[in-house]
């Protein structure tokens, strides 16, 4: 297949009614009327062979054939607008709007307060934060990346593995005063509460372990307290109401603190890993790449 000119201005508006939601949208991102991008898409289409986006009247989607379109021309078109920007010497090679999928943990409790440092690095760039329960079509939703703890599961996505933070037994002073601190894991089953979080996945509390070393103990947790959120999770740990595993990357600000105490502190080499997600492709935009680096180093 011969390339023409017609073709990228094709992939470019495959890109704005992707990120826009629709062809009007679209329009008004390119200066144009939504018949004009709509004929560009029908161009491409055309061009391809392949029906792109499933129309109805009230909305649009991708096809199956054209997500995996998407998510092959996308890092190029960007990489394309990237390398002029260079080409004319300018500075700001990090700018646009940068769209990040996250999980509440994350982004509550580690990326939102640091957000200000990173976008006065980059003042050319906007960012949006969607925090996300799942992470849900990355491509269908015009997301840039996604950020979210735990082993990914089987995608068209590229998983790149950012961190890994170790997860720390947790209870308030108060508790503590009340209760004691356990000098070995079994202890936690005699005289003291757990406070557990409900798994999405498999709709049952995440099981606990503790590891030390290259010794792991199981340990079957019980509470009367269940959660499906980091947040009451780590609230109720800090009102005193039992003990919580906690991850590291947000939990020892409050340990430095003294709002909460690190209980068992020699069985804390468990890690839980963090990853981000974005399209496939050996090409990796600059927006993109910066907000990686910078999520790595939250954690040093």
């Amino acid at each position: 297949m011969r390339f023409d000119s017609r073709m990228l201005s094709g992939i470019g508006a495959l890109a704005a009614v992707v990120e826009a939601g629709s062809f009007a949208r679209a329009g008004e991102a390119m200066g144009l009327t939504q018949p004009a991008v709509s004929r560009a898409v029908a161009r491409l289409e055309e061009r391809v062979g392949i029906r792109i986006f499933n129309r109805t009247a009230r909305a649009i989607s991708l096809t199956d054939e054209g997500r995996r379109f998407y998510e092959t021309v996308a890092p190029l078109l960007a990489g394309i607008e990237e390398a002029a920007v260079s080409a004319g010497n300018s500075k700001a090679l990090v700018r646009g709007r940068l769209r990040v999928n996250v999980d509440g943990t994350f982004g509550h409790y580690v990326l939102a307060p640091r957000l200000g440092e990173f976008l006065d690095r980059h003042p050319a760039l906007s960012v949006e934060i969607s925090v996300r329960d799942s992470m849900g079509d990355l491509v269908a939703e015009g997301v840039d990346v996604a950020v979210r703890f735990g082993e990914p599961e089987p995608s068209s996505l590229k998983a790149r593995l950012l961190l890994e933070t170790r997860v720390l037994t947790c209870a308030a002073p108060a508790y503590v005063a009340r209760h004691g601190a356990p000098a070995r894991p079994e202890q936690l089953g005699q005289d003291h509460q757990c406070l557990l979080i409900r798994n999405p996945a498999t709709g049952r509390p995440f099981e606990w372990e503790f590891k030390c070393g290259k010794e792991v103990v199981p340990f079957a947790a019980s509470g009367r307290l269940v959660v499906t959120d980091t947040g009451s999770l780590l609230g109720a740990c800090l009102g005193g109401t039992g003990v919580a595993q906690l991850l590291e990357i947000y939990a020892r600000d409050l340990i430095a603190q003294n709002r909460l105490v690190h209980l068992l502190p020699d069985w804390a080499d468990e890690t839980f890993p963090l990853y981000a997600f974005h399209h496939r492709s050996n090409l990796i935009s600059a927006k993109v790449q910066v907000f990686l680096d910078f999520v790595r180093a939250l954690a040093s």
